[in-house]
Order: C-alpha cells, then sequence, then structure tokens
C-alpha cells in the first residue's frame, strides 16, 4: 500500500516559517509541492462506498456504464503513475438525481481512494481499520 507523501509538506512548511521568523529571504523553486492526500478507515466509509468496493473485488455489475473507466488524474492530487493505471467507479448518494460527487479511484490491489466532492480532495482507504 502507499502511503501519501506528507513529511515533505510538513517539513517544507517548517522551513518556511523559520525562514519567515529569521527575517530572511523565501527561495522559490519551479516544482510544486505535492499535494496532500487524507486518510480514511475503510469502517469510517458510508456504507454505499463499502457496496462499491464489493462490487469493484467482484469484477461487477457495475450500476453506471463510466464505472471502470480510466481515471485520467487530471487534478494531479493522486500520486502521479502511467495512463490506465486509476479507475473510478460511483459511489451511489442517497437522493441525488444522478451519479452524484462520491467515488473511489483505485490504483493496485490495496490502494483505494475515496472522494466525497468529485475530485477535489482524497483519502487513501485504510483497509486495516
Amino acid at each position: 500500500m502507499r502511503i501519501p507523501p506528507r513529511i515533505a509538506l510538513i517539513g517544507g512548511a517548517a522551513a518556511l516559517l523559520s525562514t519567515l521568523l529569521a527575517g530572511g529571504a523565501v527561495a522559490t523553486t519551479a516544482t510544486a509541492a505535492p499535494l496532500a492526500v487524507g486518510d480514511i478507515c475503510y469502517s469510517d466509509l458510508p456504507a454505499q462506498a463499502h457496496d462499491t468496493l464489493v462490487l469493484i473485488d467482484a469484477g461487477g455489475p457495475y450500476p453506471y456504464p463510466q464505472d471502470g473507466t480510466v481515471f485520467q488524474n487530471r487534478e494531479g492530487i493522486l500520486p502521479q503513475e502511467s495512463t490506465g493505471y486509476y479507475h473510478e467507479y460511483t459511489v451511489e448518494t442517497p437522493g441525488s438525481p444522478d451519479r452524484g460527487a462520491r467515488r473511489i479511484v483505485t490504483g493496485n490491489e490495496e490502494q483505494d481512494y475515496y472522494t466525497a466532492d468529485h475530485y477535489d480532495s482524497f483519502d487513501l482507504v485504510d483497509h486495516g481499520c
């Protein structure tokens, strides 16, 4: 299972804060810091996400034709991988007249990401809790 690169973000913020407090100049680089991905316990997922993960493990059938399609990671929030690495699946949203905003995006076998806000943020699912 992959762990999000949080330590790099924390270390960069500490260096910036210490430079600002000391009154020094802040150096900038052309590379952007990696975006953070949160964590969520499997047990904290909504029941509909559990249903979606069961369908993924079973290989379908899926309720929407878009389910199982390649997720492009255009937002750049998930770790950079080759095209075709990630796939997306709908997580039903009770009361929504359409697919809603919730999704599971999968990488390898134990790499599942949950988004409740249509790819604005992701949480890596921890299957051990």
